[in-house]
């Protein structure tokens, strides 16, 4: 059975909802971005999230790791394109060395 306060006292006191940290969930989803879908809109909201959060002085680590692992990721693509390519040319320009 539940015990009820006497009449006339005071209700118990709650503690209040912690805050909200602004760009907090937004480096989240910028974070899961990076590596999901897009490394680049991960690195994009992951600047947008950290600038929320710099503003009332929060540290945002999911930001921070998304805008690293963002730079990471677009410079490997860059780098396996640019790869692509050569290879692609390369291979094009020896089969029409030895087709001739």
């Amino acid at each position: 059975m539940t015990t009820q306060p006497p009449a006339g006292a005071p209700s118990p006191a709650y503690a209040p909802a912690a805050a909200s940290v602004p760009g907090k969930t937004l480096g989240i989803v910028a974070l899961v971005l990076t590596f999901v879908v897009s490394s680049v809109l991960g690195l994009i909201l992951g600047y947008v999230a950290r600038s929320q959060s710099r503003a009332v002085g929060y540290d945002n680590v999911p930001a921070k790791i998304a805008i690293i692992a963002g730079w990471i990721l677009t410079a490997l693509g860059v780098l396996a394109a640019v790869l692509v390519i050569v290879f692609t040319v390369v291979a094009a320009s020896q089969g029409a060395v030895s087709g001739s």
